[in-house]
C-alpha cells in the first residue's frame, strides 16, 4: 500500500533503511524516531489481528457500538476496547507520515498529490480485495466502506488541507475532532440530495447503488479527516534533527494533557457520549466509563485513543534499541501486505473449519471462549511474522519495483 499506511520506504532524509544484520536476520534498521512510528503501527496490527479473530471465530457473540456492560464479560470488553486503539492510531500515523515524507520533496504540490494518488489506491483496495477478504462474493451484493476506505478518503482531504500553514491546520482538526458530535442529531432520510454525502461524512448507514447492491458506511470519514490533519501538524516533532528530548516531552505533555481532557468530560457524562452508570459491580462501573462510541469515533473516543497512543509513542522512542521492539516494527514496515494476507488466512481458515466441523453455535463455527481468540491471535501472529518480514525486506532492497510500495 501506500509509505502513509506501510510506514515510510526511506528515512526522512530521503536513505533508503538498511538491513540490521546484527540482532535479528533481515531486522529493517530505521532512525530512531521512525522505528518508534513502526513500532506503535505494529503493536496496533497485532490488537487488530485479535479483533478480527474474534470477529471471524466469535462471531455467536456480537458486541453492539458502545458496548452492553451488562452482558459482555470482561474478556471480550477488554478485546474490543484494545481494538479502538487501531483505527485512530494508523490515521494519526498516516498524517505523520505525509509530513515526513513533504519533507524530503520540494513543495506542497508533491505532498498533495502524492496523498491524491495514494488515497485513491485505498479507496480501490477497499472496493476490491479487502471487501472480497471480508465477503468471499463476487460480484459483491455488499460493499462494506471500512478503515481503509476512511484512511484513504482522509488523505484526498488532507491533500487539499496541506496548502494551509500549519497552525490553521492543526487548529481545522481539533475544531473537526472537538466539534463533529454537534452534528450528531443532523440525518437525512434516504432518497434526500443529502443522504449520500452525510451518510459518507458523519451518519453510518446503507447506500443503495443498484437493486443488487448497497454500501455500507461503517467509517463516516469527517472525524477522521480531523485526526489526520492533526497527525500531519505533529509531523515537526519526528523532522529529521529535531530534539528527540524535546519530542518525548511534547508526546508526553500532549498523551496526559488529552487523558485528562478525557476525564474531565466524561465525568460530565455529557457531550458526545453515552452516559456511564454505577454498575452492580466496580468491573461494571469501570467499563462503563471506558465504554465510548466508535461509528462515528466520538471526541471522547478520540480523546482517550490518542491520548494512551501518544504515550505509547513516547515510551517507544525510550525504548530504542530494545530487541523487543524490533518485531513489532517489522510488523508495522509492511501493514498493508499483513492486513491483506491476515483477512485472507482468517476466512480460508474460517471456510474449512466450517466444512470439517459443521456450525457448532448456531448458524456458525465458533470458539467457546475468548481465551481460544487471544490463542489464535498468538498463533497467527508467530506464523505470519516471516512472510511479513520476508515483505518487508524486499520493499527495502527492491526499490525499483514500484508497485511494491502500495502494499
Amino acid at each position: 500500500m501506500s509509505e502513509m499506511f506501510t510506514g515510510l520506504n526511506r528515512d526522512a532524509r530521503g536513505a533508503a533503511p538498511a538491513i540490521d544484520t546484527a540482532c535479528s536476520p533481515g531486522a529493517l534498521q530505521r532512525p530512531a524516531r521512525l522505528q518508534s512510528i513502526d513500532a506503535l503501527r505494529g503493536l496496533i496490527i497485532l490488537f487488530m489481528l485479535l479483533d478480527h479473530v474474534r470477529e471471524t471465530f466469535f462471531l455467536h457473540r456480537q458486541v453492539s457500538d458502545p458496548m452492553d456492560v451488562t452482558s459482555t464479560g470482561l474478556d471480550l470488553f477488554l478485546s474490543r476496547t484494545l481494538a479502538h486503539f487501531c483505527a485512530p492510531l494508523f490515521v494519526f500515523l498516516t498524517g505523520l507520515s505525509a509530513y515526513l515524507y513533504g519533507e524530503r520533496h520540494a513543495g506542497k504540490g508533491q505532498v498533495a498529490g502524492f496523498l491524491f494518488k495514494r488515497g485513491l489506491v485505498l479507496i480501490a483496495l477497499e472496493l476490491t480485495l479487502v471487501n472480497f477478504a471480508w465477503t468471499f462474493q463476487f460480484p459483491p451484493a455488499v460493499i462494506y466502506l471500512q478503515v481503509i476506505w476512511a484512511i484513504g478518503l482522509s488523505m484526498l482531504a488532507l491533500a487539499v488541507l496541506v496548502a494551509l500553514p500549519r497552525g490553521w491546520l492543526a487548529a481545522v482538526g481539533l475544531v473537526i475532532i472537538a466539534g463533529h458530535n454537534l452534528l450528531d442529531d443532523v440525518h437525512f432520510a434516504a432518497g434526500s440530495r443529502l443522504h449520500i454525502p452525510w451518510a459518507i461524512l458523519h451518519d453510518r448507514g446503507w447506500v443503495e447503488v443498484l437493486d443488487s447492491l448497497r454500501l455500507r458506511t461503517s467509517y463516516p470519514v469527517l472525524p477522521w479527516i480531523g485526526v489526520i490533519a492533526v497527525g500531519y501538524a505533529a509531523g515537526p516533532w519526528f523532522a529529521s534533527g529535531s530534539d528527540p528530548d524535546k519530542r518525548e516531552l511534547n508526546l508526553m505533555a500532549w498523551g496526559f494533557g488529552i487523558l485528562a481532557l478525557f476525564l474531565a468530560l466524561r465525568s460530565l457524562n455529557g457531550y458526545g457520549e453515552h452516559s456511564w452508570v454505577i454498575g452492580e459491580t466496580t468491573t461494571q462501573t469501570v467499563m462503563s466509563i471506558f465504554n465510548i462510541t466508535k461509528y462515528p469515533p466520538s471526541l471522547l473516543f478520540i480523546s482517550l485513543t490518542l491520548g494512551v497512543g501518544l504515550l505509547l509513542l513516547a515510551w517507544m522512542e525510550r525504548s530504542n534499541g530494545q530487541r523487543w521492539l524490533k518485531p513489532l516494527a517489522i510488523f508495522g514496515a509492511a501493514p498493508m501486505f499483513f492486513y491483506l494476507l491476515h483477512l485472507y488466512v482468517l476466512k480460508c481458515l474460517y471456510v474449512i473449519a466450517l466444512a470439517i466441523w459443521g456450525a457448532s453455535h448456531g448458524n456458525y463455527y465458533g470458539f467457546d471462549s475468548m481465551a481460544a481468540v487471544w490463542a489464535c491471535a498468538v498463533v497467527l501472529s508467530v506464523l505470519l511474522f516471516p512472510a511479513v518480514r520476508w515483505f518487508a525486506e524486499l520493499k527495502a532492497r527492491r526499490r525499483d519495483i514500484h508497485w511494491l510500495k502500495y502494499f
